[in-house]
């Protein structure tokens, strides 16, 4: 028993021994070792991106502290990627001999990143190429990946760092932007930065300070300007048409780290006066004063969420979103719910963007509501998709409309469509105009015919109708691409008499809530928004409201039209100026177009809203009035017209 003891004392000692003559030979030879490395590094670099790497000089000092000077990266034919003129650091010894590398100091003295991109390519698109790699086709843990990622990140931010004379540039085309950084030192758990940013024609200093600790996954940081003046980000004016600034922003991680096989982050962000103007979005600079989102994200194996317990603060509108998405083995699944508690509906419309519902403005309103969103879509389930909206006034009235009056449409008023930017004759909806025409004088066909194509549950809905709006949003997703809406009359009204034509989502948002507040609320009958309707739509090139296209069309009165002369009319609503599409060259409708009336005199039968005796007089439609001349007409002839066309006079 006492020689086993020995021998396994003895076995015990030689291990101890090699391994300090194993780490006696890595000490020697670590210069030697780094130097390969370097060589294998180049290698790779070389054939995966055709690049050249080269470092001057390499070399340790000590047992952990690592010296590089003039570091390059130059792919082939394409404007340096990459220099630095003096870099030192220090690698954990044990964490360097296990392979899990973590930085304890690092310090770099002048140097740049650059991209540059040119009419012949990048010095960059290498690195952006997909490699063909073998396929895994084992499942990803999403939660271990992530925690992997984030944990080796972590380590290669060094807990002692000091950064000099180091750029990052980009040039666009031309379109040139530097960040300079002047200091970048990160002592004691304590970050500050500042960082000279200079455009053509632009320059600001900008600062990131606060407190930064890598090791404990902790970070509570500030970025803002150094003059205290609103930060411009410069480049995505011109490269996006977008102008954008912010007077700073707040970044908070409390935690990041793996409970019970989830991956769990938590913290805040929070950003002061966000500026942003783009053609897309709204007419005007788009500003928010505060908002705030305290997240708890949750990563698991197979899921990404962000837990209902989260919140996002928009001046002093409140709201608990919960997002996840999930990718089992043969499906995707989204969901998205939000909550809005019960709140002030003046505080609502106070705390709404500034520029982004300019309509609202000035609007007031007593009483409160609350909001609830449900949104669920699989897609293995495409026509199974979850759609719930749904919100609960509670002694909700307006007082005071903003620049959208909706009583207006109760009384006469003036009408003028903007067509390509340009503000069109002015229309009145009145007794007073004498081709204004009375629901009561006109064809009932029109009616019929309309509803049917446009909108069937005009009648009945509160201004949206949700199968509709199911069926759009599950196109949109199988598509990849906004390619269906599900627009109903009220929104056409809406969107023609008291918004603009503007494609932006600004003019989209204020039509859904102007939509809400006229039906929910009962402002006009539906009666009287179908007759404001037909009165003022589009029906043809300078041809609106429904007296001037019975006489554009077919020489006719509102109340003569017969269903196959309702019917055209109704069809040619989504395209009104591009109603000479339906005609051949013989000036008769195509069989596509005689195939959608077939389809909807069919529907109207089965819904019993025609008889055959309605349709005992119809004989194929002939185009009697002025609109007979466009179609003799070539295209861009036709285009030309439309364009340019002078105020028709009936």
């Amino acid at each position: 028993m006492k020689k086993r003891k020995q021998r396994g004392l003895r076995i015990l000692q030689a291990c101890c021994l090699l391994l300090l003559l194993a780490v006696g030979l890595v000490f020697v030879f670590r210069n030697t070792i780094l130097n390969k490395v370097i060589q294998r590094v180049d290698r790779q670099l070389e054939r995966d991106y055709q690049c050249d790497f080269a470092i001057e000089k390499a070399a340790f000092n000590g047992l952990t502290d690592v010296e590089f000077q003039n570091i390059t990266l130059v792919p082939k034919q394409a404007d340096t990627l990459v220099r630095i003129d003096e870099l030192k650091t220090s690698v954990g010894f044990w964490k360097l001999l296990t392979g899990d590398i973590q930085l304890g100091k690092l310090e770099i003295n002048k140097g740049f990143v650059q991209l540059v991109k040119t009419k012949n390519g990048s010095n960059y698109a290498a690195f952006l190429r997909s490699k063909k790699d073998k396929k895994d086709t084992g499942e990803v843990n999403y939660a271990k990946l992530l925690n992997r990622i984030s944990s080796r990140l972590m380590d290669l931010v060094p807990t002692d760092m000091q950064v000099k004379g180091f750029a990052f540039r980009i040039n666009d085309k031309g379109n040139k932007l530097v960040f300079d950084f002047n200091e970048l030192a990160l002592s004691d758990k304590k970050l500050n930065t500042i960082i000279d940013v200079s455009s053509d024609g632009f320059s600001q200093q900008w600062s990131i300070k606060g407190f930064a600790d890598p090791r404990e996954r902790k970070a509570d940081l500030t970025f803002a300007n150094t003059k205290n003046d609103t930060i411009k980000l410069p480049y995505l004016d011109k490269r996006f048409n977008l102008k954008t600034g912010f007077k700073s922003i707040h970044f908070n991680l409390d935690n990041l780290e793996m409970e019970s096989g989830n991956l769990h982050i938590d913290g805040y962000s929070s950003i002061d006066y966000l500026m942003v103007n783009n053609p897309k979005i709204a007419s005007k600079d788009v500003i928010i004063k505060n908002a705030r989102f305290d997240y708890r994200w949750v990563v698991g194996p197979r899921f990404f969420a962000l837990d209902s317990t989260s919140t996002l603060q928009l001046n002093s509108i409140k709201c608990q979103p919960y997002v996840r998405y999930t990718k089992e083995e043969k499906e995707k699944i989204y969901e998205l719910k939000l909550k809005i508690p019960k709140m002030k509906a003046q505080d609502f419309i106070s705390s709404l963007p500034t520029g982004l519902f300019r309509h609202f403005e000035g609007m007031e309103a007593i009483g409160k509501f609350s909001y609830a969103l449900n949104f669920k879509y699989n897609d293995t389930q495409p026509n199974n998709i979850v759609f719930e909206s749904s919100m609960k006034p509670d002694g909700l009235k307006i007082t005071k409309y903003g620049e959208a009056d909706l009583n207006k449409i109760n009384g006469p008023f003036v009408y003028r469509a903007v067509d390509k930017g340009v503000l069109q004759r002015p229309i009145l909806v009145g007794s007073g105009n004498w081709n204004y025409t009375p629901l009561s004088q006109m064809s009932p066909y029109l009616k019929k015919c309309v509803l049917t194509s446009e909108d069937p549950s005009f009648m009945q809905h509160r201004g949206f109708i949700n199968a509709a709006f199911k069926e759009s949003i599950s196109k949109n997703i199988r598509t990849k691409k906004f390619a269906r809406g599900a627009s109903t009359i009220s929104m056409q009204l809406v969107k023609n008499v008291f918004l603009t034509r503007e494609k932006t989502l600004s003019r989209k948002l204020e039509e859904i809530l102007l939509v809400y507040i006229l039906e929910n609320n009962r402002i006009s009958t539906k009666d009287r928004m179908l007759e404001v309707y037909f009165n003022v739509i589009e029906w043809g090139p300078n041809v609106y409201g429904i007296a001037e296209a019975s006489e554009f069309y077919f020489q006719k009165k509102p109340w003569d039209l017969n269903v196959n002369q309702c019917l055209f009319l109704a069809t040619i609503i989504p395209n009104p100026k591009g109603f000479m599409a339906k005609f051949d060259s013989n000036n008769r409708l195509k069989p596509s177009a005689k195939q959608t009336e077939k389809f909807l005199t069919n529907l109207m039968f089965k819904r019993n809203l025609l008889t055959a005796n309605d349709t005992i007089d119809n004989f194929p439609l002939v185009i009697s009035g002025p609109a007979k001349y466009y179609l003799k007409q070539k295209p861009a002839v036709i285009e030309s017209q439309i364009n340019s066309i002078e105020e028709f006079e009936f």
